[in-house]
């Protein structure tokens, strides 16, 4: 985590990119957030980020690009990423190439879970 973010803030970007801060039900108290939501056993990036101890999906040196991953550009992911016009591949780029803090600044300035495709 870095110095410049607080706690609370890198908490909640989520494994795939997405930016928990900025959600109705996170911000209602009725979802704890990617990293604290332990019955989110059905999603395959969360469960291979904790595997590996990493933050988000950023931190793969697997995969230069998500989209290759097949965990995380899956079908659901499409379908949801289509209907909301979110793309999360942006995100983890973004992640990549700005950080943790910048990330969580930029998409508390323009109010959105996940970049616009």
């Amino acid at each position: 985590m870095e110095k410049n973010q607080p706690k609370s803030k890198a908490a909640t970007i989520a494994y795939c990119g997405l930016y928990c801060e900025n959600c109705g039900k996170y911000s209602k108290g009725k979802c704890p957030g990617c990293a604290g939501n332990e019955k989110a056993t059905w999603c395959g990036v969360r469960k291979c980020c904790i595997e590996n101890g990493y933050t988000s999906c950023a931190d793969c040196a697997t995969f230069s690009d998500p989209m290759e991953c097949k965990q995380f550009n899956n079908p659901i992911s499409k379908v949801i990423g289509f209907i909301l016009r979110s793309d999360r591949g942006k995100c983890i780029q973004f992640i990549k190439k700005n950080g943790y803090g910048a990330f969580a600044s930029h998409m508390d300035g323009i109010g959105r879970m996940s970049m616009k495709r």
